[in-house]
């Protein structure tokens, strides 16, 4: 069987997207994510395929284990999407959500900088269109802001990993690590940058608000898409570059805690989502953090988990949205009565993002937690406990 690079076969599905319609788009949005699967069980490790540039070579597409997780999981999560969304007839977001879901492939499959930096700012064009889609001017207003810091966490990408090509004289995508002493390096100021480009996309304290804003006003399909991608590959970004990082462990800890507090007095739901889509992330921080192979194996299998739940949560959102035209709490009530398997499926969600014994959750968090444990940072497993209940 020939194998493709990842990313061509979304990009090429997008384009066919774009001039079909009716049952025939349909077919070809489902037959996306299906064939890109079977493609990736025909890949080989190592590099498959590489470009010369100037004096170094583009690793353009390189498979191992960590981005063949991120691989299969970046299918599952768009064919999912694809099948929430099959209703829909406009052709910008059919087209921009392949779009995006291709970029999101491309990234994890970079093997060098250059190219993972090509597809992290094609993550920030695609998506922005499932924002401006909801067509209001709030939607609009949001979808600048969130385009303006998603460009920048390019640019600063961009000059971290110039800086890092000329100190090193290297550009492949690998382990960079953080000396927290070291700023004034050529090499440190490089690592502090790159880690910085991806703490933003990751939605580190203080650098969140992008997440917050823009996922609420986006349609109630783009948000499903939304949620599985993004932060994602940033996720996947630090367990490439950064993994053992002390520093990512108390980062990713304060990430669990801040933002319940702001969820608690949230009104519109989909925000409250969106909140917690930060409190998750922060999970799989926290094992990249510690680094070790439990560790790290439950930051991966959470990944996996909070894309299904959160994309869960977000459907039954958007099920809302469409039945009742609001998600703000206030204003709802009763819904069970009218709505009951939408409310069997948000219980499901609920106590799956919950850590709830025996929902999935459960599993990916407990590994975490006991890494925390087993490396000596009682306080962070008290801090993770506390969040779990805070999210319940």
């Amino acid at each position: 069987m020939t194998s493709w690079a990842p990313f061509l076969i979304f990009f090429i599905g997008a384009g066919l997207v774009a001039v079909t319609q009716g049952t025939l788009r349909s077919i070809i949005m489902l037959a996306i994510p299906i064939l890109g699967a079977l493609n990736l069980f025909s890949l080989d490790n190592g590099v498959i395929l590489s470009l010369p540039l100037l004096n170094y070579t583009l690793e353009v597409v390189r498979v191992d284990k960590l981005s063949l997780l991120f691989g299969y999981l970046f299918h599952l999560a768009a064919f999912l999407s694809i099948i929430y969304a099959l209703h829909v007839r406009d052709t910008m977001q059919a087209v921009s959500a392949i779009l995006y879901a291709g970029s999101a492939v491309g990234a994890v499959f970079a093997g060098d900088m250059i190219t993972l930096f090509v597809f992290w700012e094609l993550l920030a064009i695609t998506s922005v269109f499932l924002v401006l889609a909801r067509r209001t001017q709030r939607a609009y207003d949001s979808a600048m802001r969130y385009l303006i810091i998603q460009v920048a966490s390019g640019v600063i990408l961009l000059a971290g990993v110039l800086i890092w090509a000329h100190s090193t004289g290297s550009i492949t995508f690998a382990k960079i690590g953080l000396d927290v002493n070291d700023y004034t390096s050529a090499k440190g100021l490089a690592s502090w940058l790159i880690f910085l480009a991806f703490g933003i996309k990751c939605g580190f304290p203080f650098l969140h608000n992008w997440l917050t804003d823009a996922y609420p006003e986006a349609t109630p399909t783009g948000t499903v898409f939304l949620s599985a991608f993004t932060t994602k590959v940033a996720v996947y970004a630090f367990a490439r570059a950064y993994p053992g990082t002390e520093l990512l462990i108390y980062i990713g800890a304060a990430m669990t805690m801040f933002p319940i507090y702001y969820a608690v007095i949230e009104n519109d739901l989909r925000r409250v989502l969106a909140y917690s889509m930060i409190n998750q992330v922060g999970f799989m921080v926290v094992g990249i953090g510690i680094g070790t192979p439990l560790a790290i194996n439950g930051a991966v299998s959470h990944a996996f988990n909070d894309v299904i739940f959160k994309g869960l949560l977000f459907m039954t959102m958007g099920a809302v949205l469409m039945r009742t035209g609001t998600t703000k709490g206030s204003e709802l009530g009763g819904l069970y009565k009218s709505m009951p398997w939408t409310t069997k499926f948000c219980l499901i969600g609920a106590a799956s993002i919950s850590a709830f014994p025996l929902f999935s959750g459960f599993v990916s968090k407990s590994m975490v937690m006991v890494a925390a444990l087993d490396e000596g940072y009682p306080i962070v497993l008290l801090i993770l406990l506390f969040a779990s209940a805070g999210v319940l």
